[in-house]
């Protein structure tokens, strides 16, 4: 894989950057600025080169034209305050705004265009659209450098297309995302203990059937729990649960027996009458849960269970809440579980943390990220890798 080394002296030269600057907003308020504070680094490299810096990036899931909502106009400030000096903004992406403001350019300067996916070229299924938009992009600058590792899963304009119009390397954050991926999957120090939560069993089949061939321990908390229960005939009560994915739990509750590979439940519930901070709620047996009632969070035992399981690992790999833990009573299972992985990652272990909810969790919950050896800016890229699949824009780096 290139990196910035390769691409010789960049003074002078306008480098298109793809960064991931997805962050959660309340309103035009940034809850969560880790994916904007993880980008700093590669930035800071090629600026401190007399590179000039333009920054793309998109921001939710807007229909292929502008919203007010998903503007990036917020990140823009919050990214020039973590770089100490001003970061322009253009209001479009390959517009007139863009055209001004990249010409406008100084040595060492950085630009940040609007959200990318405001044109439907980004993210369009059709190739001639994608790879006219990247044409766009790439007119704008000398060469590509792809550091949003949360969008490398992705074959789209910005990240794959790009790559083959310009010369192009990987920025230090892809370069240290792949590198941890790495040790989690080439001869992982053992015992190595998956911690999987979330809200469907669904969206990690490929990572659960790929993980039961090289992980010790699969632990299962959060959501996607319930299919497990149900898979052993256990009631569920009003929980959330996937019936259609019973038989195949079941195949990976068979295969794992199989294999020695130890499938960690819980055997207790926090199970309250609805989805509400102030509903009822009571902890009770896992194999138990009421009819009437849906399960919330794991059960204070289970918390137990789960971080003596994660504090006896050597590596550990966690992505998806135990819980509920936007709402405080359900989330003591992701904070005990959280305790577990820093006090694992004091002990030596390597531990990392799979992007998304999980980051957000540690985060909201008062955790550092160095209490952890790697927090994740991709928890989709991170599941597919560990899955076995190809990765579009690692692919098309290597090229």
């Amino acid at each position: 894989m290139r990196t910035i080394d390769d691409l010789g002296d960049l003074k002078g030269k306008k480098v298109l950057l793809r960064s991931d600057l997805n962050v959660p907003l309340d309103g035009r308020t940034i809850t969560d600025d880790g994916r904007i504070r993880a980008s700093v680094p590669t930035i800071e490299k090629l600026t401190g080169q007399g590179a000039q810096v333009i920054v793309c990036a998109h921001l939710g899931r807007p229909k292929g034209a502008p919203e007010e909502k998903y503007s990036l106009a917020p990140v823009a400030q919050r990214l020039g305050e973590l770089l100490g000096k001003p970061v322009a903004f253009a209001s479009d992406t390959v517009g007139e705004s863009a055209k001004e403001k990249v010409a406008a350019l100084q040595d060492g300067e950085v630009v940040l265009l609007e959200n990318l996916r405001f044109n439907p070229g980004e993210t369009s299924k059709d190739d001639a659209e994608r790879s006219a938009f990247a044409r766009e992009l790439a007119s704008l600058a000398d060469v590509f450098v792809s550091d949003g590792f949360g969008v490398v899963h992705r074959a789209q304009a910005s990240v794959y297309d790009i790559a083959q119009l310009l010369p192009h390397a990987a920025g230090g954050l892809v370069q240290a995302e792949v590198e941890v991926l790495k040790r989690l999957t080439d001869e992982p120090q053992r015992p190595y203990a998956v911690v999987l939560g979330g809200a469907k069993v669904s969206d990690k089949l490929g990572v659960i059937e790929n993980l039961l061939k090289t992980a010790d321990q699969l632990v299962i908390g959060g959501g996607m729990v319930f299919t497990f229960l149900a898979a052993q005939g256990h009631e569920v009560g009003k929980s959330l649960l996937e019936k259609d994915q019973i038989d195949t739990v079941k195949g990976y509750l068979d295969e794992a027996k199989a294999k020695g590979v130890e499938i960690v439940l819980p055997t207790d519930i926090v199970a309250a009458t609805e989805f509400s901070a102030d509903a009822d709620h009571e902890v009770v047996a896992a194999d138990a849960i009421p009819a009437d009632r849906m399960g919330l969070d794991i059960g204070p035992e289970s918390g137990k269970a789960f971080a003596e399981v994660v504090r006896a690992a050597k590596t550990v790999f966690w992505n998806g809440p135990m819980g509920a833990f936007e709402m405080e009573p359900y989330a003591a299972g992701t904070k005990a579980v959280a305790e577990a992985v820093a006090e694992a990652t004091k002990q030596g272990a390597l531990t990392v943390i799979g992007g998304g909810d999980s980051a957000a969790a540690v985060r909201q919950l008062g955790f550092a990220d160095d209490d952890f050896t790697h927090i994740s800016t991709g928890g989709g890229a991170s599941l597919e890798y560990l899955e076995g699949k190809e990765l579009p824009g690692l692919e098309v780096l290597d090229n």
